[in-house]
């Protein structure tokens, strides 16, 4: 593994290995080069500003000055269909087929991205498991990249997973308790087995680090108490490759990109970031390279 400017091509078997026992594997470095997070801070900015490059606004936009309070940690989600310089990233083939090999996927397309931001004194995001909010789908799951673009530290709220709770069950998604909760590791507390400790793990990690983690590992962050410390991640929801819309199942935002009697993925908006063939979606030819 190298870091600096250069970024992690493949996981080894022990890295694999580490991901399918624990249901997360952390990265320390390598995700993504110094040039690419040097443009990804500026694109923050400017993001939650408003100010979109394409002119299409984010799927979601959960944080806007003004507006929301200044203690919640900002959120804008679909935010690679605003700007050109997040797609790459979100996109990226590399990204792709690192998560693939870790869940032994044919292939992924992306489902969601979700661009964070979270400064010192904003509150907790609740545990959760991110396959719970997929029952729109089928298969109804996912694997998720966690992507620090600035050096994390374990009082600046970090992500933090549970260790090993992707081998327990599947539990209805926590909306009223997301963002701001007081007792952000509730969700995952009533949801162990009994006798089952809640390890959590926080990736604290250089920038271009982070991390991968199946999408029923619970996990979630504390408020950042540090004080001066500030973070920004980005993260890639990636789904199989032959996922397809549920037949009955909707969601409020994402079933809108569903044509009436088809229920395939429409690659305009779940494009295929790799494949085993090496196909990708064409038009991502045209973002701009971050490498």
């Amino acid at each position: 593994m190298r870091g600096g400017p250069y970024v992690i091509d493949s996981f080894s078997i022990q890295q694999v290995e580490a991901f399918r026992r624990d249901g997360f594997l952390v990265v320390e470095e390598g995700l993504a080069s110094d040039s690419a997070l040097e443009r990804l801070r500026e694109r923050y900015l400017r993001l939650f500003e408003g100010t979109y490059e394409t002119g299409i606004r984010p799927d979601e936009v959960n944080w806007v000055p003004g507006r929301d309070p200044e203690n919640r940690t900002r959120q804008l989600c679909n935010a690679w269909k605003a700007d050109n310089v997040i797609a790459a990233q979100v996109l990226s083939e590399r990204t792709g087929r690192l998560a693939a090999q870790l869940m032994g996927y044919r292939g992924v397309r992306i489902l969601q991205d979700n661009v964070l931001w979270k400064p010192p004194g904003t509150k907790a995001i609740g545990f959760h498991q991110d396959s719970s909010y997929a029952d729109y789908l089928v298969p109804p799951e996912m694997v998720t990249c966690w992507l620090s673009l600035d050096e994390t530290h374990a009082g600046a709220g970090p992500l933090e997973l549970v260790r090993g709770s992707h081998q327990w069950p599947k539990a209805p998604p926590a909306r009223s308790q997301f963002h701001a909760p007081d007792d952000w590791l509730a969700g995952a507390r009533e949801a162990a087995p009994a006798g089952t400790e809640v390890e959590t793990v926080p990736v604290v990690v250089r920038p271009g680090g982070g991390s991968f983690h199946h999408g029923l590992t619970w996990h979630g962050s504390a408020p950042n108490t540090s004080g001066d410390v500030a973070r920004m991640a980005l993260v890639s929801h990636l789904i199989p490759v032959e996922a397809r819309f549920h037949e009955t199942n909707v969601d409020v935002t994402y079933s809108r990109y569903r044509r009436r009697g088809d229920l395939s993925l429409d690659e305009s908006f779940f494009p295929v970031v790799w494949d085993e063939t090496r196909y990708r979606t064409p038009w991502l030819a045209e973002l701009p390279s971050l490498d």
